[in-house]
């Protein structure tokens, strides 16, 4: 059976983009890469079909052949001699190669500092691993920003062995297995994939005396306090991070960042909505219907609040600037009360008379009940 076209393996149009055929190979490599579908020959040959595809149609030389001759301008009727020839010197399609491959061992190419590299005394260095731990704080520390000190076990250099993992007076020898590369290659269908080394994890270096306080490790536990800075506005389930404050890099690599995840406890009076403050204000009949000057709850202190006669429940009155500080520094939020017109339980005599007094002038002084009456007795005629 004869080759399929490139366009139509990769699914993109003739006169497509370098950016939209690496788009598309991107998607069908991940999809059939041998690593994701173990002793599958069907996706290892699709996988190989699309890579051939990319190869050519990424190199402007190769596509003017192709677009012009097809496969039989290739020679051989394949990529550049018989079929697909792997990635090395070929631009573009190394590039978005590598940077696939990369994703499938879950590292990439780079890494932006935290991958792995050699220090000046040869041993291959590594990023620190991140840490996080939570951290509890009040209700009005979440509004108004404050500072704790929290501690935490995290990994740093072995002060006996200054990092090597070696007992004093001895050292580190290059490891057999990887030849001190920190990784080891294995044949994987027609292509050849770097791991890292099992026996040294990856520092290129074997210790035969291992030091006897970190265990070879070059690292050990240590507790910290750490002070961390906590901004007015933040709420439950954001997070802060102290850049470097994770466990240290081992070989010269940098540490990693220590996470530090927010939680708020409730609040007897007060709930939050977004940078708002709410609290319910529970008010008398007499208040409600003739109004009255209260104090009122603000996380600031206690503010003079003006109820006007007639108030119904559920009414809502805001106070300007009394909430959350926003995040930034751009302001506070309000707080919003909401105000409930509590119905007595328990009635002495003589507040059972006054109320039988009153009930006999509803009709007059609760116009809203009366409009709803009216309404009914319509209703039903």
């Amino acid at each position: 059976m004869g080759k399929r076209d490139f366009y139509e393996v990769l699914g993109v149009a003739k006169g497509a983009s370098k950016e939209d055929i690496k788009k598309a190979y991107r998607k069908l490599a991940m999809q059939y890469h041998p690593d994701r579908n173990p002793n599958d020959p069907d996706a290892e040959a699709k996988f190989k079909e699309s890579s051939e595809a990319a190869q050519i149609l990424l190199d402007d030389q190769k596509r003017a052949q192709y677009d012009q001759f097809g496969h039989a301008g290739l020679g051989g009727g394949g990529g550049g001699g018989g079929g697909f020839d792997g990635f090395q010197g070929f631009g573009d399609f190394g590039d978005i190669f590598g940077d696939i491959f990369g994703d499938i061992l879950g590292g990439g190419r780079g890494g932006g500092g935290r991958g792995r590299g050699r220090s000046a005394g040869g041993k291959r260095a590594s990023h620190g691993e991140d840490l996080q731990i939570g951290l509890k704080i009040s209700f009005e520390e979440s509004a108004f920003g404050c500072e704790k000190v929290v501690s935490l076990m995290r990994s740093v250099e072995c002060n006996t062995c200054h990092g090597s993992g070696a007992k004093p007076g001895s050292g580190p020898t290059t490891c057999m297995t990887c030849n001190g590369h920190g990784e080891v290659r294995r044949q994987q269908g027609f292509f050849s994939i770097a791991t890292t080394c099992p026996k040294c994890r990856g520092s290129g270096q074997s210790i035969s005396d291992p030091c006897g306080d970190c265990y070879g490790q070059g690292r050990k536990k240590k507790k910290v306090e750490l002070s961390v800075k906590v901004p007015a506005g933040i709420d439950t389930g954001q997070r802060l991070k102290l850049s470097g404050e994770g466990d240290q890099g081992l070989g010269g690599g940098s540490s990693g960042d220590l996470y530090v995840l927010i939680e708020v406890d409730a609040h007897e009076i007060f709930e939050r909505e977004e940078f708002d403050v709410t609290c319910t204000v529970p008010i008398s009949f007499s208040q409600a219907a003739l109004g009255a000057d209260m104090e009122v709850p603000t996380l600031s202190g206690k503010v003079s609040l003006k109820v006007p006669p007639g108030t119904q429940s559920g009414k809502k009155m805001r106070l300007k600037n009394k909430g959350i500080a926003k995040l930034g520094g751009y302001g506070f939020g309000d707080q919003i009360l909401n105000i409930h017109v509590e119905t007595p339980t328990k009635l002495s005599s003589e507040e059972r008379d006054l109320f039988k007094k009153l009930a006999e002038l509803g009709s007059q002084s609760n116009p809203m009940a009366r409009g709803f009456f009216e309404k009914v007795k319509i209703f039903f005629q």
